[in-house]
């Protein structure tokens, strides 16, 4: 599995010698994912360079910088631990209280007529608390990234990342939930006991089959939005992604077989998003037999894996397996999404080589272009689900924000989470 790390190079401050610095990083099979010049005296500059490294393979970047005679790595930054020092988050209060009949106002005694009213009449929460802006992210930690059954602890690191981008692309306040319990009956009813704290509910990082059980009892007993990301939110982009690559190469979806390798969580929701689309064939394969039955149950084809590789025009892969599609298995005029992080099931480079007409991976594919926008939208519209129509709507409007060459728009502009918002909320209103 690959790591960042990030090197601290100290270089003379010479002709070449940066360009050096990047032929070893070069020749060590290595890419430059960022490069800043940290600070630079009058014949010295320090670098900040990152790195992906394969923690089971020596590259040896280090001796090879280290030889050379311009440069030499003084240390390592802790640059991705001092940004989680303390948590990434924090809950503020919206009012300050600096008077007497402030705090009179806000808390005791005046709080009491507030609450008298939402006793009277529940819809008054959605006017007089944060109700409408709070998303519980409840995790039990069973499915983490790619890291697997790592806990619901060192889960949490996640769960306040997506907390973190909620409030800054969409204006939510996503409070990290952790439960730690496996048997789905048990996470069903925690959930639904605490579910009145949050205007809606994210599921994150439960490991399929027993998401699938969750979600269904979770979707019949409550009357908030609720969505799995992992399932539904990767769908969308996933959506979003193909079909904004179906523009590019003149090709209709609903004429093409979608191949799904991978039927987990990712799989399963992709599966089934595209088969509401009005994809006519999706073929799909997965080793647990289990799951290739459940995509069968909805209107799927189990295949192999060669043999979706050979019948799909879209190939769509989450299993998690660096390089589980051989480059030989690629057929001309294909169109490849490897979306498995860090690392996919196929380079894009690698496919395109081979005849793909079309290659992306899941760095260019993040689902946070999804999550946030799709709840801003439905607790705007005060929906109490998130239907299908919701999340075509999330996809349309992502296409639809595509500017130039991107596949998919910058998921770190917020006009962008705001345009899924309304599509989003304009969906719900509509029925």
């Amino acid at each position: 599995m690959k790591i960042p790390e990030v090197l601290l190079v100290e270089s003379q401050h010479r002709t070449g010698s940066l360009a050096k610095i990047c032929q070893a990083i070069a020749d060590s099979g290595l890419l430059i994912e960022n490069l800043v010049a940290v600070r630079r005296a009058q014949d010295k500059t320090l670098w900040e360079i990152t790195l992906e490294l394969d923690e089971d393979v020596d590259s040896g970047v280090f001796d090879r910088i280290n030889a050379l005679e311009t440069a030499r790595i003084v240390g390592t930054s802790d640059r991705v631990f001092n940004r989680h020092r303390g948590g990434k988050i924090q809950m503020v209060a919206r009012h300050t209280v600096t008077t007497l009949q402030e705090l009179r106002d806000l808390y005791t005694p005046g709080v009491a007529r507030v609450c008298l009213a939402i006793k009277a009449d529940d819809a008054k929460a959605w006017e007089f608390t944060n109700l409408p802006n709070t998303v519980a992210i409840i995790t039990n930690g069973t499915a983490v990234l790619g890291l697997g059954d790592i806990g619901p602890l060192a889960g949490l690191p996640v769960m306040e990342g997506k907390a973190a981008l909620m409030g800054s692309l969409a204006g939510l306040s996503g409070i990290p939930i952790l439960i730690d319990e496996k048997d789905p009956a048990k996470i069903i009813e925690t959930i639904v006991s605490i579910a009145p704290s949050f205007g809606a509910i994210q599921l994150e990082d439960f490991a399929a089959p027993d998401c699938f059980e969750i979600e269904r009892a979770l979707l019949d007993r409550l009357k908030i939005p609720l969505m799995h990301d992992d399932q539904h939110g990767t769908a969308v982009v996933a959506l979003a992604a193909v079909l904004s690559a179906m523009t590019r190469v003149g090709r209709r979806l609903d004429d093409c077989v979608v191949g799904q390798i991978g039927l987990g969580a990712a799989g399963i929701g992709i599966t089934r998003l595209f088969l509401h689309r009005g994809v006519k064939q999706v073929i799909g394969t997965d080793l647990d037999k289990s799951a290739v039955m459940r995509l069968e149950s909805m209107g799927g084809q189990g295949r192999s894996l060669d043999e979706v590789m050979k019948e799909a025009d879209i190939v769509i892969a989450t299993t998690g397996r660096k390089g589980l599609i051989k480059a030989e298995m690629v057929r001309k005029g294909q169109m490849i999404f490897a979306l498995s992080n860090p690392e996919p099931e196929i380079e894009p480079r690698i496919a395109l080589e081979r005849g793909a007409v079309f290659a992306a991976d899941g760095r260019s594919i993040n689902n946070v272009l999804g999550f946030p926008g799709i709840f801003r939208g439905a607790l705007d519209a005060r929906a109490t689900r998130i239907t299908d129509a919701m999340l075509f709507a999330a996809a349309d409007a992502l296409v639809a924000a595509v500017v130039g060459d991107e596949l998919i728009p910058d998921c770190l502009d917020p006009t962008v989470h705001a345009r899924v918002a309304e599509a989003v909320k304009g969906a719900a209103e509509s029925g």
